[in-house]
């Protein structure tokens, strides 16, 4: 597993393409394997998806159907062979040649393309036939309610098993973690030095290991300068920054044997569900991690956003993590 950091792959195709690289790098071979390919398919989407058929080679492609769109075109072994992707070239068709020319010259491959030889798998074309299949804008809704219960879902093992209420954050016993111990980078956007305390504090992180030994010359923090591609063994909140002591207080399920092997934290661009945040019973007076009274003019500050779109569904997702 390995923790890309963002819900989408838009700003930074290229390290996506080397997270999928890695993490198949470790297939065995000795079952099957399904890839769940995203929904990104318009544009550079369709691009990124013809370079990972050429790097998986997989033996079938499931293609659905979409909504009353027709544009996407069949992803027909020919079709991959011939069409560029976003970083790999795809192959001229054969070209009438002159007499007297040698046939091993009717296929010009372009220059730095890709094997000559045509992918061989089986296309299994499917046209979807329940109501409002493949409408597009409503997976990109039902993914972050999905995103946000899987959250609540993970940190709901933190809960006392025979607790009756839900115990906030600040409730919780975290993991105290010194800065010279693991090493920090945040994936999605630059942060200076001097405000990346600001940054972590309160923020959801993958517990990576990356295989360089952690040096530190002072006691603290280390910062990455590159995004590393490494290992993930679960996540976790960094509860506070403790600067006089140089510690992290961390809030993880991950148990303490896999913990031993975490030395970098990885801040992406998943944030901590807002009813985790504001929603913490039992609390009396100002809620920890939450003011009202803050000046929004400083760079990176921003109001939590409330998804209006969920009061027009017939539904309701109580917020609630137990």
């Amino acid at each position: 597993m390995v923790y890309y950091g963002q819900t989408s792959c838009e700003q930074d195709t290229e390290r996506y393409l080397d997270v999928v690289k890695y993490v198949f790098s470790s297939y065995k071979k000795e079952v099957p394997l399904v890839v769940n390919t995203m929904g990104w398919v318009k544009g550079e989407g369709m691009l990124l998806l013809i370079d990972i058929i050429r790097l998986l080679s997989p033996s079938h492609i499931v293609q659905m159907d979409v909504y009353d769109w027709k544009a996407m075109a069949p992803l027909t072994p020919e079709y991959v062979h011939l069409t560029p992707g976003l970083y790999t070239k795809g192959r001229q068709p054969a070209r009438r040649q002159p007499l007297g020319a040698s046939s091993t010259e009717s296929w010009k491959p372009s220059e730095g393309g890709v094997d000559a030889s045509a992918p061989e798998y089986k296309l299994l074309y499917v046209h979807p036939e329940f109501p409002r299949a493949g409408v597009a804008g409503e997976a990109r809704v039902h993914s972050g309610v999905l995103r946000d219960m899987s959250i609540l879902g993970y940190l709901g093992q933190l809960q006392p098993p025979d607790v009756g209420v839900v115990l906030p954050l600040h409730s919780l016993v975290p993991y105290q973690v010194p800065f010279s111990a693991v090493a920090l980078r945040v994936i999605h956007t630059d942060v200076a030095p001097t405000n990346v305390m600001y940054a972590v504090n309160a923020s959801w992180v993958g517990l990576c290991r990356i295989p360089e030994e952690i040096r530190c010359q002072s006691d603290g923090p280390v910062l990455l300068t590159q995004t590393p591609v490494c290992d993930c063994l679960g996540f976790g909140i960094v509860r506070g920054v403790e600067m006089q002591k140089k510690l992290y207080h961390v809030l993880t399920p991950v148990p303490p044997e896999k913990l031993r092997l975490v030395n970098c934290l990885l801040l992406g661009n998943i944030a901590v569900p807002n009813c985790v945040l504001v929603g913490q019973q039992g609390v009396e007076g100002e809620i920890p991690y939450v003011t009202s009274d803050y000046n929004y003019s400083i760079l990176g500050s921003g109001k939590l956003k409330k998804k209006k779109h969920f009061k027009k569904r017939e539904y309701t997702f109580e917020c609630d993590y137990t």
